[in-house]
């Protein structure tokens, strides 16, 4: 049976406007005022880091490795490759050889619901990686099974719709349509400067409950 590869279309890029609003938003304010879009909590950064940009999906079965490259190759500049494993195995799909194709077309991170390999090149490449663990078992471009590229996926059982912008963190991970994340992006710019003052209230030794009662906040 012919493997079969889903691609569709992709939508455009996010604005640079929009990504420049989300470079100081974190993860953890917009989880104060927003109860959808988190990937899992166990979705975590191989080493410190975020990142900020566009989704583009896959859905990877088995160990088809042709699916992660033909996405590859339809990566732009500011781009976040979002992978769903959808078999939920331990099969690592994103290692140094992706990781380097990746980082090479301009993609700003890679965030799987599974686990990844070559942790030491991949903290070496530099590319932000979040995924779920680390295992020895790969993908390999050998197995010709299928798979789907920019069609909705659930990744972290979070649903991600190709172009929906991509806020990563040590944190989390958080994912959301353009119109919703600019809005969720100016509660949390002025969430952040409230509690930036409050924290400068705290550490004089003052009531949290003063807070509002001070005109100068």
């Amino acid at each position: 049976m012919t493997p079969i590869y889903r691609i569709d279309d992709r939508p455009p890029p996010s604005s640079i406007a929009l990504q420049n609003m989300l470079r100081d938003v974190e993860t953890a304010t917009i989880g104060h005022i927003e109860h959808l879009g988190f990937v899992s909590d166990d979705i975590r950064p191989v080493f410190p880091a975020r990142a900020v940009g566009t989704a583009l999906t896959v859905a990877a079965p088995g160990r088809d490795g042709i699916v992660i490259y033909k996405a590859i190759d339809l990566l732009l500049p500011g781009d976040v490759l979002v992978i769903s494993r959808v078999d939920r195995d331990d099969i690592a799909c994103v290692g140094g050889g992706v990781a380097t194709a990746a980082k090479a077309k301009g993609a700003v991170a890679i965030v799987i619901d599974g686990p990844c390999t070559d942790i030491d090149e991949l903290v070496a490449i530099g590319l932000p990686v979040w995924c779920r663990g680390r295992s020895s078992k790969t993908t390999n471009r050998s197995f010709a099974t299928g798979g789907s590229v920019n069609v909705p996926i659930a990744c972290g059982a979070t649903a991600v719709l190709p172009g929906y912008i991509v806020l990563a963190d040590n944190e989390g991970v958080f994912v959301a349509a353009a119109t919703r994340m600019a809005d969720l992006a100016m509660l949390a710019i002025e969430r952040q400067r409230r509690s930036t003052a409050l924290r400068s209230h705290l550490s004089a030794g003052r009531s949290i409950f003063d807070f509002q009662k001070d005109p100068s906040q």
